[in-house]
């Protein structure tokens, strides 16, 4: 039964469509259906019927607001076996300038369904282990000290049943960034302070802002940038 249940699985994702609409939701936005058909380049009545084996597989779930309806990734679990199967995908080599461009952009920091990841993501985290903000000696925890700086810069981490903080391997750094409530309210809060930008795609621009913030998580963003 594991091994069928396995297979279908697998078979979700198996066609291009499903896979680039998958992709996409893993900025953590809701999408619509629309915005997923030009995403997949297909039609949209074609994204729908995409959209409905998502969900019937549990893939993704369907948000309506109002008029409109949504579509997101179901749970972090979800986005990250489609994180961490992307790892194989992207490391075929790169054709063409413009998609180095956009390699290069993601390697330096991008979305990792609700938090930062890339060269970005995992400075943050050795910043905040060699600041005393977090803390691994018996899991990763965060610190008085971190809960200290975070409210300095306005962070505020909402409560849930997900961990407070996790590693989540970085496919393209091959090293720890941080995952959990305290990581997505990093990103939520630098995107809505001006520290961070999206910019489609899943990169994330690392706006001039950031830099003093940063420098709180312990993240020299200047030194970063340099070759």
């Amino acid at each position: 039964m594991e091994t069928i249940a396995l297979a279908e699985v697998a078979a979700v994702l198996a066609d291009p469509s499903r896979a680039s609409m998958c992709l996409a939701l893993l900025d953590g936005r809701a999408w619509t259906v629309t915005e997923l058909a030009g995403a997949a380049e297909v039609a949209a009545s074609t994204a729908s019927e995409h959209v409905t084996k998502l969900t019937d597989a549990g893939f993704v779930v369907r948000v309506k607001q109002g008029r409109h309806s949504y579509v997101r990734i179901a749970d972090p679990r979800v986005a990250e076996l489609i994180e961490h199967l992307a790892q194989h995908a992207e490391h075929r080599p790169v054709k063409g300038l413009r998609s180095s461009v956009r390699v290069k952009r993601l390697e330096f920091a991008r979305t990792c369904y609700d938090h930062l990841a890339g060269t970005v993501g995992v400075a943050l985290r050795d910043g905040m282990l060699t600041t005393g903000l977090i803390d691994d000696a018996g899991g990763l925890t965060l610190t008085g000290r971190g809960r200290e700086v975070l409210d300095a810069l306005g962070v505020e981490i909402d409560d849930g049943r997900r961990p407070m903080l996790r590693d989540c391997l970085d496919w393209t750094v091959r090293r720890d960034h941080l995952a959990g409530r305290v990581a997505a309210a990093l990103l939520s809060h630098g995107v809505s302070a001006g520290w961070l930008s999206r910019e489609g795609n899943r990169a994330v621009k690392v706006l001039p802002a950031a830099e003093e913030p940063f420098a709180e998580l312990g993240v020299d963003l200047v030194a970063l940038r340099s070759p």
